[in-house]
């Protein structure tokens, strides 16, 4: 197996790189409101879970390891619910490949937003990926999308926990995670990773 090193155009690609934000849990989230398709807009800053929102940012349509990992995060919502925690996951797809992905994922716990902009996946810290034609299940990538992305913000909009990814492999295990959250909430276990002084 062989992969691409190319060093071409990085000097012109490095000055968007300043704008790569860096989230911070304890911090507040960004702004954050896409359509769904229940027909009900999602307002992150009007939510009002118990303890946490889980927003799983994906690929869209076009990964199948996207489809794989939403299949596991339905199945599970009614664990993450039981520990009051609201679930949805959210792509730049456009509603009609939203709808596509959960008949595929069988979604009917797992709330599906869609058209996020890419300015605003930008703000999450999320990177960004160029299409490369279609994928291993023939479906086009879009021209420019956002990678996977995990985020547990508080009801008072900061963000618990976090984890970013500039591939779409080995993401967090949200199996992992439900039992994770049965410690944090034994625990009172506050957010980590939060230190930004000086060193």
């Amino acid at each position: 197996m062989t992969f691409s090193m190319g060093h071409s155009g990085l000097a012109g690609k490095s000055a968007f790189l300043k704008d790569q934000i860096m989230l911070m849990p304890r911090q507040q989230a960004p702004a954050l409101e896409v359509q769904t398709l229940s027909g009900d807009p999602f307002r992150l800053a009007n939510e009002n879970p118990q303890r946490l929102t889980l927003v799983s940012f994906y690929r869209g349509l076009h990964c199948p390891i996207c489809a794989t990992y939403l299949k596991e995060l339905e199945r599970l919502t009614p664990l993450f619910a039981e520990r009051g925690v609201t679930t949805i996951a959210i792509s730049s797809d456009d509603p009609p490949r939203a709808q596509a992905m959960a008949e595929k994922i069988g979604a009917t716990n797992l709330r599906i937003g869609y058209g996020l902009s890419l300015e605003v996946a930008r703000n999450w810290g999320l990177y960004l990926s160029s299409g490369r034609g279609k994928t291993s299940i023939g479906i086009e990538e879009p021209a420019l999308f956002s990678e996977p992305g995990v985020f547990l913000v508080k009801p008072d909009n900061s963000i618990y926990y976090l984890s970013v990814q500039s591939m779409p492999f080995v993401r967090p295990s949200f199996a992992e995670m439900v039992q994770a959250l049965d410690f944090v909430i034994k625990n009172d276990y506050p957010a980590r990773g939060e230190y930004a002084g000086a060193l």
